[in-house]
């Protein structure tokens, strides 16, 4: 499958190398570019994700850039990072054919599961979708990626932040020196480069990018709008949304939804 190139330049670009003498995958990428790109996202839709919000969502990014990098093109992944304490859920996505990935917070209607979780989904045109779930105990977002890799994946792998915004991941492959891998501290991943010999793979890029748009939105409210149109809009001549992919705020009339609903109907 050749990948779709947008018109524009990627905003980070994803480094791939084999570590030949301990039979490792490096990654490595700069979020210096797709973060400015979700600053730019945050500010135009007035979006607040409380104290931390960014951060996490930033190196949830990061993690799954790395992760996605590492995997066939076909593949597009979804990750629900789900947290206690405090009660928030962290969404990112990729499309490795687009060089798409996005993100957003949940702060409000987040329900306590009595633990943290990490959810993880794949779909490719080549199989059924893939679904997993683990509890993880750390607080971190590279913490909890390193558990799932380890429980869901069946694969160590290890995740740091090496500077501001440059992160790495380290995963093992076939015959793989687990020792080194296990004992890597992020003084030791920075020297990766440097100090042992690398085997070019490949450059992946990946652009802050949703696409959602009112169309969109509409069509996730039609089967409402079908069914109980008074309660959708409680006596409001429009409603305000969020898109669930990247938080962006849709303004939606009940005079636009009609249209749409009239328009969906004909097409039948």
């Amino acid at each position: 499958m050749s990948r779709i190139f947008p018109e524009h330049r990627w905003s980070s670009e994803v480094e791939t190398y084999f570590v030949r003498d301990k039979c490792a995958l490096f990654a490595s990428v700069l979020l210096e570019g797709l973060a400015g790109d979700y600053f730019s996202h945050i500010k135009m839709n007035q979006l607040d994700y409380g104290p931390g919000g960014d951060d996490l969502l930033i190196e949830a990014m990061a993690a799954l850039a790395l992760h996605a990098a590492s995997r066939p093109w076909t593949e597009s992944f979804a990750w629900t990072i789900h947290f206690e304490e405090p009660l928030r859920n962290v969404f990112v996505c990729a499309d490795n054919a687009l060089g798409r990935i996005t993100g957003t917070v949940f702060l409000e209607d987040v329900k306590k599961l009595g633990s943290n979780l990490f959810h993880s989904q794949v779909v490719s045109p080549h199989y059924e979708p893939r679904s997993s779930f683990i509890e993880f105990s750390d607080s971190q977002i590279l913490d909890a990626v390193e558990e799932y890799f380890e429980r869901s994946e069946q694969r160590l792998a290890r995740l740091f932040r090496t500077d501001a915004l440059q992160y790495v991941m380290v995963q093992a492959q076939p015959d793989c020196d687990l020792e080194w891998l296990t004992g890597l501290q992020s003084e030791d991943a920075q020297e990766i480069k440097r100090r042992l010999e690398l085997s070019r793979l490949e450059t992946r890029g990946f652009s802050f990018y949703c696409g959602c748009d009112d169309g969109r939105m509409m069509d996730f409210l039609l089967p409402l709008m079908r069914e109980k149109p008074e309660e959708l809009f409680a006596g409001e001549s429009a409603l305000r949304m969020r898109c669930p992919r990247c938080g962006r705020r849709h303004l939606i009339t009940r005079e636009a939804l009609e249209a749409r609903l009239a328009e969906k109907n004909r097409s039948i």
